[in-house]
């Protein structure tokens, strides 16, 4: 099994480009693995920087729900994977899943047990959404708190952790 690195943090915190920095300190390819899906424009210009800032080294696997199924093979022959971000695939499988947080939370279960089967260095970024008020509705509350859990269980599978304020990295294990 690959190195599992698990990266989170708050919105703008530079949780991202931290774990990009991590990926290409690595040999070889590079797999950035996308799970948002293209809405409007203002999204398409944000994937559009961001392919921009990455660079040729990597190639993008755009995988909105079927990671466990889709990221083993995908992670094959490279240098290391690039997940971002780990909360719009939980938003995906929620709205997929009618929302409903048990299948959910079965599909994170599902793919931190394809875990050992992804080849290359694994860097995993989700939000951290818990550092907030509690949010007003039924929804937001629910995925508050299904993001939180599932967190912890990425979190737990990997073989660090890390959590990026203000740009800075603090290593949590």
């Amino acid at each position: 099994m690959a190195q599992i690195t698990y990266v989170s943090g708050g919105a703008r915190s530079g949780k991202s480009a931290y774990a990009q920095n991590l990926a290409e300190a690595c040999e070889g390819e590079l797999l950035y693995v996308a799970t948002a899906g293209i809405f409007d424009a203002e999204m398409q210009e944000r994937v559009r920087k961001h392919q921009e800032v990455r660079g040729g080294r990597w190639s993008t696997l755009e995988e909105p729900v079927d990671l466990a199924g889709k990221l083993p093979r995908a992670s094959r022959g490279k240098g290391a994977v690039l997940l971002d971000c780990v909360t719009l695939w939980l938003t995906n499988l929620l709205f997929h899943h009618g929302e409903q947080s048990e299948p959910v939370l079965a599909e994170v279960d599902r793919f931190i047990e394809s875990l050992p089967l992804v080849e290359a260095p694994l860097f995993i970024v989700s939000n951290e959404v818990g550092f907030g008020i509690v949010p007003e509705n039924r929804l937001a509350r629910q995925f508050r708190d299904l993001a939180g859990t599932a967190n912890q269980r990425l979190a737990h599978a990997a073989d660090e952790a890390w959590l990026v304020v203000s740009g800075l990295p603090l290593r949590l294990k």
